[in-house]
């Protein structure tokens, strides 16, 4: 498609960015060490480590994983929340010369044999409070050396003993488990202080991080992300803000887990890369605790997801802190709604900006302009250095408005190698040209905005028209008496499908005829839903995705 999306581009947003200023994401993070030694880079729980701290601790790290015998590739998994041995355990093994496999500690036992075996991964970095999964499949995975930690085996004296004994004794969160040779953090931590971090040349070919997609739509799969893709998507992102922010100044909260791309590249690579401060919330869904942390700390940016988005803004004392250091708020991993979006911004006085990516694209791949004033309900303009293109089924290419949708297709630096050890679905995912198939059905208006009308596995086909479940949930979730609410597509004997909207009331009070007259307001009728059935809360996804495949 032709780029008629760069005349929309803020001032100072380039239409490429320069891929050779780095050489990897071990280039980037010794240069940010060196730069802002003496600035916080990373904080949780009211303990902060600067860029110093995280220069030495990651080289001891790095340094330990080496002494292990881990050749240059060799995968190491990473299996913990939000806690500042993330970023100890990443830097480290990148330093290495490693590829980091992220793991979701919230897997069950079966989710995480397949990940092991599938990536190959000899090591595992993991907290204590999950280690009795890895019990569990251990020995039927390649794993040689197992690294547990605790919760605040960071925190200094006395914090550290004490924040560990309330978690194991008191909260009981560390259920019982047994691992022969399991080597703890800190011992990791001292061992390698006493070793040389060995200097592994890296170029944008090594692969970086196999970093699995969510599975929702079958087998999780690896997506190999190169130190080019990661490194191609940082300058993007460094392009798109840095007319809007400065570097060494900006606090960014970091609710969203980092084993997850979304937090991986926007918050804990993005602003580690100009100096920022990551302020690490260990557990998003204890919303009451998420905003008494907020109200400590004047903070310039967030990214999240609608539904935390929605929480927040139900949550008490949210809508009193102070937000006048705020001035960037990134949502991203599922469609931002409008409803939400509007309360946000009157909350807040920051308008909620919509980006769009995939795991296959490092994630970003279209961010709409910080310079918006309002939301749009558009995903935004494809970022520097990425190309656009809306193709049919037969993979032909559509023009630009509301009638050509399509298959929104993506091609860029940014875009993975390939899934791991998966040849067959990388060429059912990739164009003989080059551009990645997004699954997302959408269209480019003609200005160059993209805007996603659905998932092509989530459309509903009702009587032979196709209903698109993100337009009935944004009508809905208006409702004033509506918390969330996910639509899904059923089967009718009259129809083929019909639709069903599954709600989670904010006020009891609400009846379905209630919805269903608001809905008549609002929709033609063939998009009407059927049926109304209410839930006290909606099957979601580690990161807050609302998993509609399991509502139908």
């Amino acid at each position: 498609m032709e780029k008629i999306w760069l005349k929309e581009y803020p001032a100072g947003v380039p239409a490429e960015v320069d891929l050779t200023e780095f050489t990897s994401l071990k280039d980037i993070l010794e240069k940010s060490c060196q730069r802002f030694a003496d600035l916080p880079a990373y904080s949780n729980m009211g303990v902060t480590l600067r860029y110093r701290d995280i220069d030495r601790l990651s080289r001891d790290f790095g340094a330990y994983l080496q002494e292990l015998g881990l050749g240059k590739g060799a995968r190491v998994a990473i299996m913990m929340p939000n806690v500042l041995q993330y970023p100890i355990a990443l830097f480290g093994a990148l330093r290495a010369g490693l590829t980091v496999v992220n793991v979701n500690p919230l897997y069950t036992p079966r989710e995480l044999e397949h990940q092991l075996n599938d990536s190959g991964s000899t090591v595992i970095v993991i907290i204590e409070n999950f280690a009795h999964t890895l019990q569990e499949v251990l020995d039927k995975t390649p794993v040689k050396t197992v690294i547990t930690t605790e919760l605040g085996d960071l925190f200094p004296f006395p914090k550290r003993p004490l924040v560990n004994f309330v978690v194991k004794h008191v909260k009981k969160m560390v259920p019982a488990w047994r691992i022969p040779g399991a080597v703890p953090f800190r011992q990791a931590l001292s061992q390698g202080a006493g070793q040389t971090l060995t200097d592994v040349p890296l170029n944008h070919d090594d692969i970086a991080f196999l970093q699995y997609t969510g599975g929702t739509t079958g087998v999780s799969k690896g997506a190999m992300l190169t130190h080019g893709n990661m490194v191609a998507n940082l300058q993007q992102a460094s392009a798109w803000l840095s007319p809007f922010s400065k570097p060494a100044e900006e606090t960014i909260i970091t609710a969203l887990p980092l084993y997850h791309i979304f937090s991986l590249t926007a918050n804990c690579l993005t602003f580690m890369k100009v100096g920022g401060h990551n302020i690490l919330i260990t557990n998003p869904r204890d919303m009451p605790g998420f905003v008494k942390a907020l109200g400590k700390v004047k903070f310039t940016v967030i990214t999240g997801v609608n539904t935390l988005f929605n929480g927040l803004l139900h949550t008490p004392g949210f809508e009193k802190l102070d937000f006048s250091a705020f001035k960037i708020a990134l949502g991203g991993g599922m469609a931002v709604q409008r409803a939400v979006a509007e309360q946000w911004q009157r909350v807040t006085g920051v308008p909620l900006i919509e980006a769009y990516g995939l795991t296959e694209t490092s994630p970003a791949a279209c961010i709409n302009p910080l310079t918006l004033t309002e939301y749009n309900g558009n995903i935004g303009l494809p970022i520097s250095s990425t190309e656009l293109s809306i193709r049919d089924d037969e993979g032909r290419e559509l023009g630009f408005g509301e009638d050509q949708v399509g298959e929104i297709c993506i091609r860029g630096p940014q875009v993975m190698r390939g899934y791991w050890n998966r040849p067959e679905e990388t060429a059912q995912v990739m164009t003989p040209d080059g551009y990645l198939r997004t699954g997302d059905v959408g269209y480019v208006n003609e200005r160059g905005y993209a805007r996603i009308v659905d998932r092509k596995k989530d459309m509903i086909l009702v009587s032979g028209f196709n209903v698109y479940p993100n337009e009935i949930e944004d009508i809905v979730a208006h409702h004033p008496m509506v918390l969330e609410v996910a639509a899904v597509g059923v089967p009718d004997e009259k129809s083929g499908e019909a639709v069903k909207i599954v709600v989670v009331r904010k006020d009891e009070a609400l009846t379905a005829e209630m919805l269903l007259e608001h809905c008549r307001r609002e929709l033609t009728g063939y998009k009407l839903p059927r049926h109304v059935e209410f839930r006290t809360e909606l099957p979601k996804t580690n990161v807050g995705k609302i998993l509609r495949r399991l509502l139908r």
